[in-house]
C-alpha cells in the first residue's frame, strides 16, 4: 500500500508545484513508483511535466465529477516510474459540482483506493486555497507536506494550516500526520530568511525537514521546458536539494515501517 502525501499550503507562490514535480522525479529516480495527482485548477504540474492539455485529455475532473475510471485518466510522463493524473481549467468548477455529493469530502480517497497498490508514493499537488478540493486531498492523504517560503508571514500561514489539519482530524476522525515542513526559495544571504528558518525550527522542531530548497534560477526555468529539474539540469543546486529531500522522505518512511513492524 502506498503512502499518500498532500503537498499543501493555502498561500500561493511557496513552491508547492515545484516540490510536487521534483520530489516525484527524485523518488522515481530512486526506483520508487510514483503517482503525481494534479489537484490544482491551474494545472501547472501537468504542463510542468510536458503534458499537453488537449481537448481529449482525460483529467482528475472527469474522475471526480463524471465517474471516469481513474486508471483511464492516469498517463505516463517522460520519466520512468513517474505517472500523472492531470488537471486542466475545468477543475475550477469541481467545488460546486460535488458540493451535493454523498460523502463529498472523501471522493478522491475512494478513487485513489483503486490504484494505491500500484505505487509506493502518491503525491497530491493541492490548490492554494482551503476549499473542497483541498479537503478531498487532505482526506485522501496519510500526511501533509507543507512548503514554506522564508518570509515575514510564514509562521502565521502555517499555523492556520495546522489548525485546519487538526479540525480535519477531529471532525472526520481522519488521522492525517505532518510529513514535514519544507523551507523553499531559501536565500541564506538574507538575515530575514535565516531568522524565519530559525523561528520555524524552534517552533516546529523535528517536523521541519533538514533539507532546504534554495532559491535557484534553474529550478524556476525547468517547468517552462516541461521537465523536472533532474531532467533539465541534474547538476544544479535545486536538483541536488530535491534528491536530498527524496532521501529524507524515504528514510522517514523506512523508520515508520520499522516501528510498525
Amino acid at each position: 500500500m502506498s503512502r499518500v502525501i498532500a503537498i499543501t499550503n493555502q498561500k500561493g507562490g511557496v513552491g508547492k508545484t515545484t516540490t510536487a514535480i521534483n520530489l516525484g522525479a527524485a523518488l522515481a529516480v530512486s526506483d520508487v513508483k510514483v503517482l503525481l495527482v494534479d489537484a490544482d485548477p491551474q494545472g501547472n504540474t501537468t504542463s510542468g511535466l510536458g503534458i499537453q492539455k488537449t481537448p481529449g485529455l482525460a483529467t482528475i475532473y472527469d474522475v471526480l465529477v463524471d465517474d471516469k475510471d481513474i486508471e483511464d485518466a492516469i498517463c505516463p510522463t517522460s520519466m520512468e516510474g513517474l505517472d500523472l493524473l492531470p488537471a486542466d481549467k475545468n477543475l475550477i468548477g469541481v467545488n460546486l459540482e460535488i458540493v451535493g455529493a454523498d460523502q463529498r469530502e472523501s471522493i478522491l480517497r475512494r478513487k485513489l483506493e483503486k490504484v494505491r497498490n500500484k505505487y509506493e508514493f502518491i503525491l497530491i499537488d493541492c490548490p492554494p486555497a482551503l476549499d473542497l478540493l483541498t479537503l478531498n486531498a487532505l482526506m485522501a492523504a496519510d500526511s501533509a507536506l507543507v512548503p514554506i517560503q522564508c518570509e515575514f508571514f510564514a509562521l502565521e500561514g502555517v499555523s492556520e494550516l495546522m489548525d485546519t489539519i487538526e479540525r480535519i482530524r477531529e471532525s472526520f476522525g481522519h488521522p492525517i500526520k505532518i510529513e514535514g515542513i519544507l523551507l523553499t526559495m531559501f536565500d541564506d544571504r538574507t538575515n530575514l530568511a535565516r531568522q524565519v528558518a530559525a523561528d520555524l525550527r524552534e517552533f516546529f522542531g523535528g517536523e521541519v525537514f533538514k533539507t532546504v530548497i534554495p532559491r535557484n534560477i534553474r529550478l524556476a526555468e525547468a517547468p517552462s521546458h516541461g521537465k523536472s529539474i533532474l531532467a533539465y539540469d541534474p547538476g544544479s543546486r535545486g536538483s541536488e536539494a530535491y534528491v536530498q529531500l527524496a532521501k529524507e522522505v524515504l528514510t522517514n518512511e523506512h523508520k515508520r515501517s520499522a516501528q510498525a513492524g
